[in-house]
């Protein structure tokens, strides 16, 4: 039975809003930036507890990068800005970017 209301899993029915794409929000290694650093900026900015962060900063270490969190577009991007800020402002050269999910 047709309701005119579009089924689609991009679409909230009740709001009739499409959902924000996600981006991840990436950390990329570098020779200079301390482990302690990385782990510090997870758990100040993508709120993780410390095993998680851990776990997040080995995979930055040994893969060379690791996905920080998981946001809408506007959320990803100001978490980059905040990060690449507070990095450059504390001496150290950690990268981090945001690409789509």
């Amino acid at each position: 039975m047709a309701t005119g209301v579009r089924q689609d899993e991009d679409f909230d029915v009740l709001t009739r809003a499409k959902k924000p794409s996600l981006y991840k929000v990436i950390l990329l290694n570098d020779n200079y930036t301390t482990m302690e650093f990385v782990v510090f900026i997870l758990q100040k900015y993508f709120q993780k507890n410390e095993a998680s962060a851990k776990r997040i900063m080995l995979d930055v270490h040994n893969h060379g990068s690791g996905v920080a969190g998981v946001y809408p577009r506007e959320i990803a991007d100001t978490k980059v800005k905040q990060v690449m800020l507070h990095a450059e402002e504390e001496g150290f050269p950690l990268a981090c970017k945001s690409e789509p999910e």
